[in-house]
């Protein structure tokens, strides 16, 4: 778990995948041809795009019938969470340490 976080940063690393987890986070479970409408790339390539961040842990889809249904998969953005927050207060302590040394 502890390169979770590299491996969501890797995958929106891509902006095609960021609009794609944008879109996914506005509208809720999609099949792969609405999100490829709202974007300037076609279906196959949306279709391997949604692999990659289904890789990372931040997508699932589901079938519906003949179509695969994507949607957000939060469980998968935590290690990137505590990441982030981990960082903030390195920085922050930091921060505070630099000021209280020179008071």
């Amino acid at each position: 778990m502890s390169d979770q976080w590299e491996r969501t940063l890797d995958a929106l690393g891509d902006p095609t995948r960021r609009r794609i987890v944008e879109r996914l986070r506005a509208s809720g479970p999609s099949p792969v041809g609405a999100l490829a409408a709202a974007l300037p790339v076609g279906r196959p390539a949306v279709s391997k795009h949604l692999k990659v961040l289904e890789g990372a842990g931040l997508v699932v889809h589901q079938s519906a019938g003949t179509r695969n249904l994507y949607a957000l998969a939060p469980e998968g953005f935590t290690a990137l969470q505590r990441w982030l927050v981990g960082m903030w207060d390195d920085a922050l302590s930091s921060y505070s340490d630099v000021f209280t040394e020179k008071s």
